[in-house]
């Protein structure tokens, strides 16, 4: 059986007791998911060493909701996306902390430089995800996928401070479903057992299938992978509809997706929960404000730029509202990114109470495209200069360096 120290790989394996790892085709797959562990709070915790042995929680106020929590505040039963008030209730010891994304930006950049020197073929899915493919690579190294990529947890962990988790397998689904098997610090592989292995598994295992699919699933009496797998092709168009044939081929293990490092990202966006559900439009609009900031921020990181924007809304009866508007051409100016939301705002602030508030990028474009000189707007170049400025302000001096005179006018 094909094995590894995931002690010691790529390096001949120097321990007294090997952490063995080991799959008859470890050294045959070369599709690799990495998830790092709890990313927000393990970056928290490398900058508060004393919170090292504490439960953490990163996330919004009382109102909020969990963005990440620890594993010590997880053995609590606390979750992502779990309302704040709910994570304290079941674990009122917990540290908790607002999001710091410069921070949290500029370790995943970090991250992703070490994964690039494994192989150009590195396709981000999230800050602290991505998909890689090592196939041909080792004659460059020396060494297998799998030894290479124990080597490279052991470096993250050893010099970000942050540990990760691995999947490796024939596909990027395969890959990412391995990823999870083992958290933190973990390394799966999957190969040609993954179908038997998927079968005993809910459906909800299978990226693609949220609540609502699942519920769908089960009033026709399928629950487990198993289930769908052996579906003929018409007969899983007839009893699942037409996208049928493709959930079974997931749950048969089967992904044609390639690693595509060109790939864009998915949404950019920011938001915020009231403490107090707001309804004056004047207020409302003093909150848009500082999102409009960051999703140009965001944006600019990312290498991306708007085409368009989208505002999003929750009442108080937690009813959503999202309403979208494009752009004469895509931008990461946070003036006109706050002005084709405040416009948008304008027609939904009719004196309702909302709890939530939030602004995003409908449509993305290449950062390259963004804030061309156009002579339909002859203020756009001062816009764009002025803003270069502030943003080389803060980069010296921090964020809240220099604050926009509308910041003090509600």
């Amino acid at each position: 059986m094909p094995w590894l120290c995931r002690h010691c790989a790529p390096e001949p394996c120097g321990c007294a007791r090997p952490h063995r790892l080991e799959h008859p085709e470890l050294f045959a797959l070369s599709v690799a998911h990495v998830d790092a562990d709890a990313f927000f709070a393990a970056v928290e915790k490398r900058r508060r060493p004393e919170l090292a042995g504490r439960p953490v929680i990163v996330g919004g106020g009382t109102r909020g909701v969990v963005s990440t929590a620890c594993y010590i505040a997880r053995l609590s039963g606390v979750g992502s996306a779990m309302p704040m008030f709910k994570a304290l209730k079941l674990c009122p010891d917990a540290v908790v902390l607002r999001p710091d994304f410069a921070a949290y930006s500029a370790v995943a950049a970090e991250m992703r430089r070490l994964m690039l020197a494994l192989t150009p073929a590195v396709q981000p899915l999230s800050i602290d995800e991505a998909a890689l493919d090592l196939a041909g690579t080792e004659a460059v190294h020396g060494a297998p996928p799998a030894a290479v990529l124990a080597g490279f947890a052991r470096q993250v962990e050893a010099s970000l401070g942050v540990t990760v988790s691995i999947g490796l397998a024939r596909n990027r689904m395969l890959a990412k479903i391995a990823a999870s098997l083992d958290k933190p610090r973990g390394f799966a592989v999957l190969g040609s057992e993954a179908a038997s292995l998927l079968a005993p598994h809910p459906v909800t295992l299978l990226p693609g299938v949220g609540p609502a699919q699942a519920r769908r699933l089960a009033a026709l009496g399928i629950t487990r992978i198993g289930q769908l797998q052996g579906l003929r092709p018409a007969e899983a168009r007839r009893r699942l509809g037409e996208d049928g044939p493709a959930l079974v081929a997931r749950a048969e293990g089967e992904d044609a997706r390639r690693v595509d490092p060109r790939r864009e990202a998915k949404s950019v966006s920011a938001e915020t929960t009231f403490a107090q559900d707001l309804s004056d439009p004047t207020a409302l609009e003093a909150q848009l404000w500082p999102l409009a900031e960051k999703l140009a921020r965001r944006l600019r990181e990312t290498e991306l730029a708007a085409s368009g924007v989208v505002l999003k809304l929750k009442t108080a009866r937690f009813a959503l509202r999202t309403r979208q508007a494009r752009l004469a051409q895509p931008t990461v100016l946070p003036d006109l990114l706050f002005a084709a939301g405040a416009a948008l705002l304008a027609r939904e602030a009719d004196g309702t109470a909302f709890r939530l508030i939030g602004l995003g990028a409908a449509g993305l474009a290449p950062l390259a495209q963004a804030d061309q000189p156009s002579l339909a707007d002859p203020d756009l170049p001062r816009l764009v200069a002025r803003q270069k400025a502030i943003d080389g302000l803060r980069e010296r001096f921090g964020v809240g360096a220099i604050k926009k005179g509308r910041m003090f006018f509600f």
